[in-house]
């Protein structure tokens, strides 16, 4: 059986900045407060835990301690509130998020009605909703897209949540455009993104099976999962080798294997001598 791991699988640039940041930090200082996970991926979080980082709720508890900020960025107001309590701030949001923060700021300024298009809880949406006092609108699909928030509005500015889907990013613009007179489109969908879909939209067509690794809480994994799942329906998502089953790959003579922006590489390589065991094959 051949298997056609995509160069694109596992870390992104974004992830692995913020995991060289929390190492050095780590060996620096210790303990070190995170908000929220690190990166979405229960190994890398298990990983700094086991040195000393510990997460936090309540920033009232830890005081004059130093606060790793997630490669998912945070709201200005949290930040604050961090810097007023004495924390040290030891910033690991992905700068193309922080890009995205850049041109919501600008545009709020400007008037816009900032409109982001992206998974409402998510700690990125989240942090970029929270760089302004005005309410963002979000929206998760086209359904949203019948929402009274979005009436009567004149001008509005739309980003991306940076692992969106783009084909239904592009989707949802072309409908907004039709509704709202002045629209600005800031494509905000990172490039690691871009490449990781591009990939996925082939490899399900070119595999018998495909198998997409990577941690249940991360959304671009899920992307990756919904659009391979689309093409071929021989599609399985799994977090680690133990959830790779035998009998997926009887009579399959090629899978295609791809992983999530924070899916670590010993993960894929577990994964990938796992399925190796399975199907009596060869890289």
């Amino acid at each position: 059986m051949k298997i056609n791991l995509a160069k694109s699988a596992g870390f992104c640039f974004g992830v692995k900045r913020a995991v060289k940041i929390a190492t050095q930090i780590s060996q620096k200082e210790q303990p070190v407060y995170m908000l929220g996970n690190i990166v979405h991926n229960e190994d890398v979080v298990r990983m700094f835990t086991k040195r000393g980082m510990r997460k936090v709720r309540d920033l009232r508890l830890y005081k004059n301690s130093t606060l790793l900020v997630a490669a998912h960025g945070i709201p200005v107001n949290l930040l604050k509130r961090a810097l007023q309590y004495g924390y040290k701030i030891v910033d690991a949001t992905c700068p193309m998020v922080k890009e995205i923060h850049i041109i919501v700021i600008k545009m709020d300024k400007q008037g816009y009605q900032i409109i982001i298009i992206g998974d409402r809880n998510h700690p990125e949406v989240v942090g970029i909703a929270g760089q302004i006092k005005n309410k963002s609108i979000i929206i998760e699909g086209v359904n949203d897209l019948n929402s009274n928030e979005l009436k009567g509005i004149k001008k509005a500015a739309v980003v991306v949540q940076s692992t969106q889907d783009v084909q239904r990013a592009l989707k949802i613009r072309g409908i907004l455009e039709k509704r709202i007179e002045d629209l600005r489109f800031f494509n905000t969908i990172c490039a690691p993104t871009r490449v990781k879909q591009k990939e996925i939209r082939t490899l399900p067509k070119e595999n018998d099976l495909v198998i997409v690794i990577g941690s249940r809480k991360s959304a671009n994994t899920k992307r990756l999962f919904q659009i391979a799942r689309s093409i071929n329906k021989n599609t399985y998502w799994v977090k680690n080798k133990n959830e790779v089953k035998r009998h997926w790959f009887k009579n399959a003579k090629s899978v295609g294997i791809t992983a999530g922006a924070s899916t670590p590489f010993e993960n894929i390589q577990a994964v990938t001598t796992q399925i190796k065991i399975f199907g009596d094959g060869s890289l």
